[in-house]
Protein backbone atom coordinates (compact mmCIF):
# COMPACT_ATOMS: atom_id res chain seq x y z
CA UNK A 1 0.00 0.00 0.00
CA UNK A 2 1.37 3.43 -0.75
CA UNK A 3 0.47 5.06 2.29
CA UNK A 4 -0.41 8.86 2.73
CA UNK A 5 1.29 11.87 3.55
CA UNK A 6 0.97 11.40 7.52
CA UNK A 7 -0.67 15.20 9.01
CA UNK A 8 -3.08 13.57 12.08
CA UNK A 9 -0.95 13.24 14.60
CA UNK A 10 -3.16 14.48 17.20
CA UNK A 11 -5.09 11.06 16.80
CA UNK A 12 -1.72 9.33 17.32
CA UNK A 13 1.96 8.69 16.84
CA UNK A 14 4.19 6.23 15.58
CA UNK A 15 5.99 4.45 18.20
CA UNK A 16 9.66 5.72 18.33
CA UNK A 17 12.10 3.07 17.12
CA UNK A 18 14.16 3.70 20.11
CA UNK A 19 10.97 3.03 22.26
CA UNK A 20 10.09 0.44 20.56
CA UNK A 21 13.64 -1.40 20.74
CA UNK A 22 13.29 -0.95 24.82
CA UNK A 23 9.41 -1.99 24.89
CA UNK A 24 10.53 -5.82 22.73
CA UNK A 25 12.90 -7.40 25.26
CA UNK A 26 9.44 -7.15 28.30
CA UNK A 27 7.48 -8.72 25.44
CA UNK A 28 9.76 -11.97 25.94
CA UNK A 29 12.91 -12.14 27.90
CA UNK A 30 11.79 -9.97 30.67
CA UNK A 31 8.17 -11.17 30.68
CA UNK A 32 7.58 -10.94 34.34
CA UNK A 33 5.04 -9.41 36.52
CA UNK A 34 5.72 -6.35 38.09
CA UNK A 35 3.56 -7.65 40.84
CA UNK A 36 5.49 -11.15 41.36
CA UNK A 37 8.23 -10.40 44.85
CA UNK A 38 9.74 -13.65 44.66
CA UNK A 39 11.76 -14.28 41.90
CA UNK A 40 13.90 -12.27 39.44
CA UNK A 41 11.24 -12.05 36.54
CA UNK A 42 8.97 -10.46 38.86
CA UNK A 43 11.81 -8.09 39.88
CA UNK A 44 13.35 -6.74 36.83
CA UNK A 45 9.91 -6.20 35.71
CA UNK A 46 9.12 -4.12 38.91
CA UNK A 47 12.21 -2.16 38.22
CA UNK A 48 11.64 -1.15 34.60
CA UNK A 49 8.34 0.04 36.23
CA UNK A 50 9.83 2.26 38.41
CA UNK A 51 12.28 3.14 36.26
CA UNK A 52 9.73 4.53 33.99
CA UNK A 53 7.91 6.34 36.30
CA UNK A 54 10.68 8.52 37.39
CA UNK A 55 11.25 9.40 33.51
CA UNK A 56 7.46 10.44 33.59
CA UNK A 57 7.63 12.25 36.81
CA UNK A 58 11.17 14.22 35.93
CA UNK A 59 8.97 15.32 32.76
CA UNK A 60 6.18 16.97 34.62
CA UNK A 61 8.57 17.69 37.53
CA UNK A 62 6.27 15.49 40.11
CA UNK A 63 7.22 13.05 42.39
CA UNK A 64 7.11 9.36 41.21
CA UNK A 65 4.53 8.10 44.10
CA UNK A 66 2.49 11.12 42.33
CA UNK A 67 2.07 8.99 39.01
CA UNK A 68 -0.56 5.63 39.21
CA UNK A 69 -0.65 3.86 35.27
CA UNK A 70 -3.79 3.52 33.27
CA UNK A 71 -5.06 1.71 30.18
CA UNK A 72 -4.49 5.59 28.52
CA UNK A 73 -6.05 8.82 29.15
CA UNK A 74 -9.51 8.00 29.11
CA UNK A 75 -9.51 5.58 32.14
CA UNK A 76 -7.35 8.30 33.67
CA UNK A 77 -9.77 10.73 33.55
CA UNK A 78 -12.59 8.61 34.10
CA UNK A 79 -10.89 7.97 37.64
CA UNK A 80 -10.47 11.23 38.27
CA UNK A 81 -13.96 12.74 37.85
CA UNK A 82 -15.83 9.41 38.90
CA UNK A 83 -13.41 8.71 41.78
CA UNK A 84 -13.50 12.33 42.87
CA UNK A 85 -17.52 12.10 42.08
CA UNK A 86 -17.68 8.79 44.91
CA UNK A 87 -15.54 10.46 47.24
CA UNK A 88 -17.90 13.10 47.86
CA UNK A 89 -20.77 10.45 47.28
CA UNK A 90 -24.15 11.93 49.59
CA UNK A 91 -23.05 15.86 49.23
CA UNK A 92 -23.87 18.60 46.84
CA UNK A 93 -21.56 18.36 44.00
CA UNK A 94 -20.34 21.07 41.55
CA UNK A 95 -18.17 20.60 38.93
CA UNK A 96 -17.15 23.06 36.18
CA UNK A 97 -15.57 22.20 32.87
CA UNK A 98 -15.74 24.13 29.49
CA UNK A 99 -17.69 23.33 26.07
CA UNK A 100 -14.80 22.61 24.06
CA UNK A 101 -13.57 19.86 26.38
CA UNK A 102 -12.52 16.34 24.77
CA UNK A 103 -15.32 14.08 24.63
CA UNK A 104 -13.82 11.83 27.02
CA UNK A 105 -14.09 14.66 30.16
CA UNK A 106 -17.60 16.34 28.72
CA UNK A 107 -19.11 12.22 28.67
CA UNK A 108 -17.60 11.64 32.34
CA UNK A 109 -19.21 15.02 33.57
CA UNK A 110 -22.51 13.83 31.28
CA UNK A 111 -22.57 10.72 33.43
CA UNK A 112 -22.07 12.09 36.80
CA UNK A 113 -24.54 14.86 36.07
CA UNK A 114 -27.19 11.77 35.83
CA UNK A 115 -26.19 10.57 39.43
CA UNK A 116 -26.82 14.34 40.76
CA UNK A 117 -23.79 16.51 40.07
CA UNK A 118 -24.20 20.07 39.15
CA UNK A 119 -22.00 20.30 35.92
CA UNK A 120 -21.51 23.78 34.78
CA UNK A 121 -19.54 24.30 31.09
CA UNK A 122 -17.78 27.37 30.41
CA UNK A 123 -18.51 29.28 27.00
CA UNK A 124 -15.81 30.49 24.71
CA UNK A 125 -15.13 33.09 22.70
CA UNK A 126 -14.30 32.89 18.73
CA UNK A 127 -10.96 31.93 19.41
CA UNK A 128 -11.54 29.73 21.41
CA UNK A 129 -10.30 31.28 24.81
CA UNK A 130 -12.84 31.13 28.33
CA UNK A 131 -13.07 34.08 30.37
CA UNK A 132 -11.44 33.80 33.50
CA UNK A 133 -13.36 36.08 35.43
CA UNK A 134 -16.85 34.18 34.65
CA UNK A 135 -14.84 31.13 35.77
CA UNK A 136 -14.26 32.45 39.71
CA UNK A 137 -17.67 33.85 39.59
CA UNK A 138 -19.10 30.16 38.78
CA UNK A 139 -17.48 28.93 41.75
CA UNK A 140 -20.13 27.65 44.23
CA UNK A 141 -19.60 26.73 47.98
CA UNK A 142 -20.34 23.13 46.78
CA UNK A 143 -17.20 23.71 43.77
CA UNK A 144 -15.71 20.41 43.88
CA UNK A 145 -13.33 20.28 40.67
CA UNK A 146 -12.25 22.56 37.75
CA UNK A 147 -11.76 20.33 34.78
CA UNK A 148 -10.08 22.38 32.04
CA UNK A 149 -7.63 20.80 29.44
CA UNK A 150 -3.91 22.19 29.04
CA UNK A 151 -4.73 22.62 25.36
CA UNK A 152 -7.36 22.02 22.78
CA UNK A 153 -7.23 19.27 20.60
CA UNK A 154 -8.80 20.42 17.44
CA UNK A 155 -7.63 24.02 17.14
CA UNK A 156 -4.17 23.92 19.61
CA UNK A 157 -6.05 26.37 21.93
CA UNK A 158 -3.65 26.77 25.21
CA UNK A 159 -5.66 27.47 28.10
CA UNK A 160 -3.63 29.69 31.07
CA UNK A 161 -3.17 26.96 33.20
CA UNK A 162 -1.11 29.23 35.97
CA UNK A 163 -3.95 31.22 36.62
CA UNK A 164 -6.15 28.67 36.32
CA UNK A 165 -4.40 26.95 39.13
CA UNK A 166 -4.11 30.18 41.54
CA UNK A 167 -8.01 30.16 41.22
CA UNK A 168 -8.61 26.84 42.00
CA UNK A 169 -6.34 27.47 45.33
CA UNK A 170 -8.03 30.28 46.62
CA UNK A 171 -11.47 28.70 46.76
CA UNK A 172 -9.66 25.26 47.73
CA UNK A 173 -11.31 23.81 44.72
CA UNK A 174 -9.21 20.42 42.76
CA UNK A 175 -7.94 21.35 39.47
CA UNK A 176 -7.70 18.70 36.88
CA UNK A 177 -6.56 18.96 33.64
CA UNK A 178 -6.07 16.47 30.46
CA UNK A 179 -2.46 17.12 29.09
CA UNK A 180 -2.97 15.03 26.53
CA UNK A 181 -2.34 17.17 23.24
CA UNK A 182 0.52 19.27 25.76
CA UNK A 183 2.55 16.80 27.12
CA UNK A 184 5.87 16.29 24.28
CA UNK A 185 4.98 18.87 22.24
CA UNK A 186 5.60 22.03 24.95
CA UNK A 187 6.68 21.68 28.50
CA UNK A 188 3.97 20.49 31.07
CA UNK A 189 4.25 20.32 34.67
CA UNK A 190 2.74 19.32 37.75
CA UNK A 191 2.94 22.97 39.80
CA UNK A 192 -0.50 23.68 41.14
CA UNK A 193 -2.75 20.65 39.53
CA UNK A 194 -4.35 18.33 41.77
CA UNK A 195 -4.88 15.71 38.75
CA UNK A 196 -3.76 15.57 35.50
CA UNK A 197 -4.64 12.71 33.11
CA UNK A 198 -2.05 11.74 29.87
CA UNK A 199 -1.66 8.94 27.69
CA UNK A 200 1.99 7.68 25.57
CA UNK A 201 0.70 7.30 22.49
CA UNK A 202 -0.15 11.40 22.04
CA UNK A 203 4.01 11.58 21.81
CA UNK A 204 5.59 8.34 20.09
CA UNK A 205 4.69 6.04 22.80
CA UNK A 206 2.34 2.91 22.50
CA UNK A 207 -1.34 2.52 22.89
CA UNK A 208 -3.37 0.93 25.25
CA UNK A 209 -1.22 2.97 28.72
CA UNK A 210 -1.17 6.27 29.98
CA UNK A 211 -1.17 7.50 33.65
CA UNK A 212 -2.85 10.21 36.42
CA UNK A 213 -1.19 12.30 38.06
CA UNK A 214 -2.61 12.40 41.78
CA UNK A 215 -0.53 14.97 43.95
CA UNK A 216 0.14 14.27 47.29
CA UNK A 217 0.99 17.00 49.56
CA UNK A 218 -2.82 19.21 49.59
CA UNK A 219 -5.44 18.71 51.88
CA UNK A 220 -7.92 18.16 49.29
CA UNK A 221 -9.29 14.52 48.78
CA UNK A 222 -8.08 11.92 46.45
CA UNK A 223 -10.06 10.03 44.02
CA UNK A 224 -11.63 6.66 44.95
CA UNK A 225 -10.46 3.71 42.85
CA UNK A 226 -12.83 2.73 40.20
CA UNK A 227 -11.15 -0.74 39.53
CA UNK A 228 -10.59 -3.12 42.44
CA UNK A 229 -8.79 -6.22 42.73
CA UNK A 230 -5.67 -6.44 44.14
CA UNK A 231 -4.41 -3.10 45.28
CA UNK A 232 -2.08 -2.49 42.45
CA UNK A 233 -0.93 1.20 42.04
CA UNK A 234 -1.26 2.12 45.63
CA UNK A 235 -4.55 1.29 45.51
CA UNK A 236 -5.86 3.76 42.87
CA UNK A 237 -6.07 1.16 39.99
CA UNK A 238 -5.99 -2.41 40.47
CA UNK A 239 -4.87 -4.87 37.88
CA UNK A 240 -1.15 -6.58 36.31
CA UNK A 241 0.90 -3.82 34.72
CA UNK A 242 1.37 -3.21 31.51
CA UNK A 243 4.90 -3.56 31.67
CA UNK A 244 6.06 -3.31 27.76
CA UNK A 245 3.75 -0.14 27.61
CA UNK A 246 4.51 1.57 30.83
CA UNK A 247 8.40 0.76 29.26
CA UNK A 248 7.32 3.11 26.52
CA UNK A 249 5.86 5.74 28.06
CA UNK A 250 8.74 6.41 30.13
CA UNK A 251 10.72 6.17 27.26
CA UNK A 252 8.73 8.90 25.13
CA UNK A 253 8.79 10.93 28.37
CA UNK A 254 12.49 10.84 28.67
CA UNK A 255 12.99 11.79 24.68
CA UNK A 256 10.26 14.43 25.24
CA UNK A 257 12.31 15.74 27.95
CA UNK A 258 15.51 15.69 26.22
CA UNK A 259 14.24 17.27 22.79
CA UNK A 260 10.90 19.27 23.31
CA UNK A 261 12.66 22.35 22.29
CA UNK A 262 14.15 21.37 19.29
CA UNK A 263 11.18 19.95 18.26
CA UNK A 264 8.80 22.45 19.06
CA UNK A 265 11.39 25.01 16.87
CA UNK A 266 10.91 22.35 13.97
CA UNK A 267 7.59 21.62 14.23
CA UNK A 268 6.50 24.99 14.93
CA UNK A 269 8.39 26.23 11.37
CA UNK A 270 6.98 23.74 9.45
CA UNK A 271 3.50 24.47 10.98
CA UNK A 272 3.31 27.98 9.84
CA UNK A 273 4.76 27.07 6.07
CA UNK A 274 1.69 25.07 6.25
CA UNK A 275 -0.61 27.77 7.14
CA UNK A 276 1.32 30.57 4.60
CA UNK A 277 0.34 28.12 1.91
CA UNK A 278 -2.88 27.79 2.47
CA UNK A 279 -3.79 30.46 3.70
CA UNK A 280 -3.38 32.16 0.49
CA UNK A 281 -5.84 30.64 -1.13
CA UNK A 282 -9.39 31.69 -1.19
CA UNK A 283 -12.15 31.81 1.12
CA UNK A 284 -9.83 29.73 4.04
CA UNK A 285 -9.88 30.69 7.45
CA UNK A 286 -7.72 29.93 10.17
CA UNK A 287 -9.62 28.75 13.24
CA UNK A 288 -7.84 29.71 16.35
CA UNK A 289 -5.82 32.75 17.84
CA UNK A 290 -2.27 33.00 16.52
CA UNK A 291 -1.11 32.93 19.98
CA UNK A 292 -1.11 30.80 22.75
CA UNK A 293 -1.54 27.51 20.71
CA UNK A 294 0.51 24.02 19.97
CA UNK A 295 3.19 24.48 17.94
CA UNK A 296 2.35 21.54 15.84
CA UNK A 297 -1.45 22.23 15.06
CA UNK A 298 -3.29 24.05 12.52
CA UNK A 299 -7.47 23.95 11.89
CA UNK A 300 -8.59 25.78 8.62
CA UNK A 301 -12.11 26.44 7.46
CA UNK A 302 -12.71 26.34 3.65
CA UNK A 303 -15.64 27.83 1.96
CA UNK A 304 -17.30 26.69 -0.86
CA UNK A 305 -17.29 23.29 -0.59
CA UNK A 306 -18.76 20.31 0.91
CA UNK A 307 -16.99 18.67 4.48
CA UNK A 308 -17.05 14.99 3.76
CA UNK A 309 -15.89 15.61 -0.67
CA UNK A 310 -12.92 17.71 0.73
CA UNK A 311 -12.00 15.40 2.87
CA UNK A 312 -11.83 12.31 0.77
CA UNK A 313 -10.27 14.59 -1.55
CA UNK A 314 -7.14 15.51 0.81
CA UNK A 315 -7.46 11.74 2.18
CA UNK A 316 -6.36 10.47 -1.01
CA UNK A 317 -2.84 11.93 -0.73
CA UNK A 318 -2.27 13.70 3.02
CA UNK A 319 -4.02 11.90 6.00
CA UNK A 320 -6.00 14.81 7.58
CA UNK A 321 -8.87 14.48 9.59
CA UNK A 322 -11.85 16.83 10.68
CA UNK A 323 -10.80 16.78 14.93
CA UNK A 324 -11.02 14.36 17.22
CA UNK A 325 -10.45 10.55 16.09
CA UNK A 326 -13.02 10.31 19.46
CA UNK A 327 -15.47 12.11 17.60
CA UNK A 328 -15.23 11.26 14.20
CA UNK A 329 -17.52 8.21 13.93
CA UNK A 330 -20.42 11.02 13.88
CA UNK A 331 -21.19 13.41 10.89
CA UNK A 332 -22.19 16.15 13.57
CA UNK A 333 -19.87 19.17 12.65
CA UNK A 334 -17.30 19.56 15.32
CA UNK A 335 -18.73 20.69 18.92
CA UNK A 336 -15.55 22.73 19.63
CA UNK A 337 -15.96 25.16 16.27
CA UNK A 338 -19.69 25.01 17.11
CA UNK A 339 -18.86 26.75 20.00
CA UNK A 340 -16.74 28.86 18.86
CA UNK A 341 -19.87 30.07 16.92
CA UNK A 342 -18.59 28.66 13.32
CA UNK A 343 -21.49 28.04 11.22
CA UNK A 344 -22.02 24.45 11.10
CA UNK A 345 -21.33 24.06 7.40
CA UNK A 346 -18.07 26.23 7.63
CA UNK A 347 -17.62 23.55 10.26
CA UNK A 348 -17.91 20.82 8.39
CA UNK A 349 -15.63 22.26 5.99
CA UNK A 350 -12.79 22.75 8.37
CA UNK A 351 -9.54 20.03 8.34
CA UNK A 352 -6.81 19.52 11.11
CA UNK A 353 -3.68 19.10 10.23
CA UNK A 354 -1.37 18.08 13.21
CA UNK A 355 2.29 17.75 12.33
CA UNK A 356 4.88 15.57 14.02
CA UNK A 357 8.69 15.43 14.19
CA UNK A 358 9.12 12.99 10.93
CA UNK A 359 7.37 15.98 8.54
CA UNK A 360 9.41 17.54 5.92
CA UNK A 361 9.58 20.50 4.42
CA UNK A 362 8.82 18.95 0.98
CA UNK A 363 5.70 17.01 2.14
CA UNK A 364 4.47 20.30 3.40
CA UNK A 365 4.78 21.56 0.10
CA UNK A 366 3.47 18.29 -1.38
CA UNK A 367 0.02 18.92 1.11
CA UNK A 368 -0.53 22.96 -0.03
CA UNK A 369 -0.65 21.46 -3.67
CA UNK A 370 -2.65 18.76 -2.67
CA UNK A 371 -5.48 20.91 -0.82
CA UNK A 372 -4.60 23.71 -3.48
CA UNK A 373 -6.04 21.23 -6.11
CA UNK A 374 -8.43 19.62 -3.86
CA UNK A 375 -10.17 23.16 -3.54
CA UNK A 376 -10.30 23.77 -7.85
CA UNK A 377 -11.67 20.71 -7.99
CA UNK A 378 -13.91 20.72 -5.74
CA UNK A 379 -14.89 24.50 -6.56
CA UNK A 380 -15.28 24.37 -10.21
Amino acid sequence: MNYPIYLDHNATTPVAPAILEAMLPYFSTHFGNAASKNHPYGWMAENAVEEAREKLAHLIQAKPKELIFTSGATEAINLAIKGTFVHYQGEQQHYISCVTEHKAVLDTLSSIAKKGAEVSLLPVNPTGKIDLEQLEASITPTTKMICLMWANNETGLIHPIEEIAAIAERHNVIFFTDVVQAIGKIPVNSSGIHLMALSAHKFYGPKGVGALFIRHNHTLPKPLPLIEGGGHEKGFRSGTLNVPGIIGLGMAAEIAKNHIDLYSNQIEKLRDELESGILTLERTVLNASQENRLPHVTNISFEGVEGEDLLREINRFVAVSSGSACSSITPKPSHVLDAMGIEADLARASIRFSLGISTTHEEIQQTIKVVKAALSRLRS
